[in-house]
C-alpha cells in the first residue's frame, strides 16, 4: 500500500514498532518522506509523534487506523492474560489513541474522514480468535459511536478490507492464505475507494468489494507496479494512517511535483 499512495503522488509520513523495517522504509523513500519508529499502543508515543507531524504538516485530512495484532490460535480459556491485553491494546487502545491526538486539530479545520479498519471478524465470529474478535467488534462499536459524536463536514467509519494474504491471515489460515489477494493488488483496489471517501459517508460500515474472493492461478504472478509521479498536484491536503502488520504508516498530499 505504501507503493501505491507514493505511485499516487502522496508524501508519506509514518510510523512503525519495527525499527528494522522503518530504517528500510527511510532507504527506500527519502525526502520528503518521514518514517519514525513507535508503539501506537503507547499514548505518550503517539502524541510525541503527533506533535511533531502538526509542526511539520499541519492537520490530517484522512486518517486510516490500520494498526493491527492477532492472537495465536487457541480457544480462549488457553490464551493468556499478557496476549489478551496486547491484541487489545493495539488494535483498540491505539486506535483510540490515534483518535485522540489526531482528532482535535480536525475539529479545528472542521473537515476530516477517519477510517477504522474493522474485519470480517469484527462482523462475525470463529473459534480460536476470541480476543481478536472482541478487539474487532470494538472497533466497529467505536466508530458507531464516535460518528455520532461528530459535528457536519467530518465523519468516522469502519472498513472491513476483505480477506487478504498478509502474514497475519498466514498465522491462522497457514498455506491456504496464499490463495488470496496479496496486499499489493489489493492496494491498487483499495486506495482510490479510500481517497473518495467523504463526510457523507459518517457512520458507514464499509468494505472494499472484489478482495476476498480467491486469486485464479493466472494471478499467481501478479506483482504491483510502481512509476514515478512527474505531474504536479494542488489538491486538498490529505493525510493517511495505515498500519501493515506492525508498521503504521501516515501519508500525506501536498502540493508536489516531480521531476
Amino acid at each position: 500500500m505504501v507503493e501505491e499512495i507514493i505511485h499516487l503522488g502522496h508524501t508519506m509520513i509514518g510510523c512503525g514498532r519495527n525499527k528494522t523495517e522503518i530504517a528500510l522504509l527511510k532507504r527506500r523513500h527519502g525526502v520528503p518522506h518521514c518514517f519514525s519508529a513507535l508503539d501506537i499502543a503507547s499514548d505518550e508515543q503517539v502524541k510525541c509523534w503527533s506533535t511533531s507531524v502538526f509542526r511539520s504538516y499541519g492537520a490530517p485530512d484522512l486518517v486510516l487506523n490500520n494498526a493491527g495484532v492477532i492472537n495465536r490460535n487457541a480457544p480462549l480459556w488457553k490464551i493468556t492474560a499478557q496476549e489478551f491485553s496486547r491484541v487489545l491494546d493495539v488494535n483498540v487502545r491505539g486506535t483510540a489513541n490515534v483518535i485522540r491526538r489526531f482528532l482535535p486539530a480536525m475539529l479545528r479545520q472542521r473537515r476530516g474522514v477517519i477510517v477504522n479498519f474493522s474485519s470480517g471478524w469484527g462482523r462475525s465470529t470463529d473459534p480460536e480468535v476470541a480476543p481478536y474478535c472482541a478487539s474487532k467488534w470494538g472497533i466497529e462499536g467505536l466508530t458507531q459511536a464516535l460518528a455520532q459524536e461528530l459535528p457536519p463536514g467530518l465523519a468516522a467509519v469502519s472498513l472491513n478490507p476483505g480477506i487478504i494474504d498478509t502474514r497475519m491471515l498466514r498465522s491462522c489460515f497457514g498455506k491456504a492464505a496464499g490463495s488470496y489477494i496479496r496486499p499489493a493488488e489489493w492496494a491498487r483496489k483499495a486506495v482510490p475507494f479510500l481517497l473518495k471517501l467523504g463526510p457523507a459517508d459518517n457512520g458507514k460500515q464499509l468494505q472494499v468489494q472484489g478482495v476476498s474472493e480467491r486469486r485464479s492461478r493466472g494471478s499467481e504472478g501478479c506483482r504491483s507496479a510502481t512509476t514515478k509521479t512527474k505531474a504536479g498536484y494542488s489538491s486538498a491536503r490529505l493525510n493517511i494512517r495505515l498500519v501493515s502488520g506492525s508498521q503504521t504508516f501516515n501519508l500525506r498530499q501536498r502540493k508536489i511535483s516531480a521531476g
